[in-house]
């Protein structure tokens, strides 16, 4: 089972500020399927009611302060340390969804204000979300608006998939099973990024032993390279080389057939699936070990059909 951690507001749970919510379809419906989730709320965890004041970002804004606005209490010590005591209970996670515009859990352009003023600038993360980002880099994090744009969406999910395979890896992990981890994946970081794939290989082969540094370094790198949507260059470089695999194998009008949907893709005609479902349809018939290893064809579960959107 997948674990992800997600705001409980998005999970239809009222506990904000107002005594709503705000619940995410795409979360309950859909991801919700395939994931187990621990919903969690940072201000009602330090004990905030509901309904209660709104909170704000206050001062710096690489280092705001979160005040109740009615009566002035600094709460940003307990929202970081919300995050600190449960650290073994999140870092059983793949992932989190958190709820944008927070002060707790909003991950970029919260309002941060300066002091005794209503003027402010949209610069600053929540206190939460800050604090869970430094205690686990390489972790998918995603906000609930932003998963409203069918590449982000994608790419979040896609994250999330890789990160839950590299932590049910990381406890035995050696030498052989890193590289295998990494040739998996070589399609889909080609497609996202060719520079860090090749690096990153380089470095595994001059490997003597690995070390927590090191597997550190590498799963923050990858996931980094992960991090934005793959443009349709860049899918159409990868769909055009695995095309050379089904050459010998399917007849003239066949190849052309499939050259001429790659192509219709690369200039936005066709989404991402189409190709794909001819390819893994040419793959069921002609099999192929090192095709079949590879991630790139089925990232994650096809009922969430994320890639009709791309």
């Amino acid at each position: 089972m997948i674990y992800v951690g997600v705001s409980a507001c998005l999970l239809g749970q009222k506990v904000r500020y107002d005594g709503g919510h705000k619940a995410s379809g795409f979360c309950q419906h859909e991801l919700g399927r395939h994931v187990e989730y621990l919903p969690l709320c940072p201000e009602v965890g330090v004990g905030l009611s509901v309904p209660r004041a709104t909170i704000r970002l206050i001062g710096d804004v690489s280092a705001p302060r979160a005040v109740v606005q009615k009566t002035g209490e600094d709460l940003t010590e307990k929202l970081e340390d919300f995050a600190s005591v449960r650290a073994e209970q999140l870092a059983k996670l793949s992932g989190y969804v958190l709820c944008a515009k927070s002060p707790s859990c909003g991950m970029e352009r919260v309002r941060v204000y300066e002091e005794n003023s209503n003027a402010n600038v949209k610069q600053g993360m929540g206190i939460f979300a800050k604090r869970l980002q430094k205690m686990f880099p390489a972790m998918p994090m995603e906000e609930d608006g932003r998963l409203n744009d069918p590449e982000l969406r994608e790419n979040f999910v896609l994250r999330l998939y890789v990160y839950a395979e590299w932590k049910q890896l990381a406890e035995n992990i050696n030498k052989g099973i890193l590289y295998a981890f990494h040739a998996r994946h070589k399609l889909l970081l080609l497609a996202h990024n060719q520079a860090v794939y090749r690096e990153l290989g380089r470095e595994l082969g001059e490997l003597d032993a690995l070390s927590d540094e090191f597997l550190e370094t590498y799963i923050c790198r990858l996931m980094a390279a992960l991090s934005l949507p793959a443009t349709r260059k860049d899918h159409t470089n990868v769909l055009q080389h695995v095309q050379g695999y089904f050459k010998q194998h399917i007849d003239s009008s066949s190849r052309t057939e499939l050259a001429d949907l790659i192509l219709r893709y690369h200039h936005g005609i066709e989404p991402l699936s189409a190709p794909l479902t001819l390819m893994n349809h040419y793959l069921k018939r002609y099999p192929d070990a090192y095709l079949e290893s590879q991630s790139y064809f089925q990232p994650y579960p096809d009922d969430l059909r994320l890639r009709y959107g791309l």
